[in-house]
């Protein structure tokens, strides 16, 4: 299972520890949630489990552990030693052991209030975005390699151009769930019509970005859903298995994505949004300039002169004075 899935295992564990992008929890909650979609295993399938969960539990931060935990423990074929190593089961004894109830917490106390910097200040007040300015940016970044991207995004922090709002904080949180079930579920529809309707995009961008081989695109629509790291990684692993599948891919992703800051990708989605009225209004004043030709062509068909050219007015007259007629 997890070979075919993860074949790059042990090159993600290794990078882990030496790049500085631990995504040692996000590997745990992927395998443990591969392996209870299944309540039917394989020896091997078990085996596997047990060896790279095990190598992880000890890994990771108490936020994971719990996580994994509480998915194991309702699951009715968990296996013993991961039981044991979990504390879900003693270790002279097959019983499992009940869970704590859960410590509520109080909510953190609101942070005080900042005075914005003069340079917060003038972006406040930054030019708005002309359809023409967001289409050139929207080709730009679609049509550059990855490390243009990445020099683009950066760029895109210090443009005077003014950043699209923030998605409301429980819009976004609410299509961050669907975003997550739907990737997990292999959902590419119901996907691209939640990311573009909590960012609100046309289906057509919507699509762009899903489809985009690179995987900066959806990026910066994780980024400005203000997507936590885990959940974007977990969605690399499983919506786009030709990026999961590579260590490198996942890792260059993972420390973009880090990197990005809010501004520079609402900065971007404003350019996607602005690129479809561009689009719009192209195709708008093109279908006015073929009815403005075609009138002109229909009014000239119609406006006949009064004498036509070659022909005189004159009557002619006869030697005895009379008109030929």
């Amino acid at each position: 299972m997890t070979k075919s899935l993860f074949p790059g295992f042990d090159g993600l564990m290794t990078l882990s520890r030496r790049e500085g992008v631990d995504i040692r929890p996000t590997l745990l909650r992927v395998l443990t949630d591969l392996y209870v979609q299944t309540r039917v295993h394989s020896d091997d399938e078990q085996r596997q489990f047990v060896e790279l969960a095990t190598r992880l539990i000890d890994q990771v931060d108490d936020a994971t552990r719990a996580a994994v935990k509480a998915r194991l423990a309702v699951y009715p074929t968990t296996p013993v030693p991961i039981l044991q190593k979990l504390g879900l089961v003693a270790a002279q004894e097959g019983r499992r052991v009940p869970l704590a109830r859960e410590i509520p917490t109080s909510p953190p106390a609101p942070a005080p209030a900042r005075t914005p910097t003069e340079a917060e200040q003038r972006l406040a007040s930054n030019m708005a975005m002309q359809p023409k300015d967001a289409a050139e940016i929207h080709d730009m970044f679609f049509r550059a390699g990855t490390s243009e991207r990445a020099l683009i995004l950066h760029n895109l922090a210090q443009t005077p151009l003014k950043a699209a709002p923030r998605i409301p904080t429980m819009r976004a949180k609410r299509a961050i769930q669907i975003l997550e079930m739907a990737a997990i579920a292999g959902d590419i529809e119901n996907f691209t019509f939640e990311l573009g309707d909590s960012l609100i995009l046309p289906s057509r961008v919507a699509a762009q970005i899903v489809d985009d081989a690179g995987g900066e695109a959806l990026a910066v629509a994780a980024r400005a859903l203000d997507m936590p790291s885990p959940v974007f990684q977990r969605i690399l692993l499983f919506f786009k298995p030709e990026i999961g599948t590579s260590v490198n891919d996942v890792y260059r992703l993972s420390r973009l994505y880090d990197r990005l800051g809010d501004r520079s990708a609402l900065v971007m989605l404003a350019a996607w949004r602005g690129s479809t009225l561009a689009v719009t209004r192209a195709k708008h004043q093109s279908a006015l300039h073929d009815g403005e030709r075609q009138r002109a062509r229909a009014g000239a068909s119609h406006t006949r002169p009064g004498v036509q050219p070659g022909t005189s007015s004159t009557v002619r007259r006869g030697t005895g004075g009379s008109s030929d007629r």
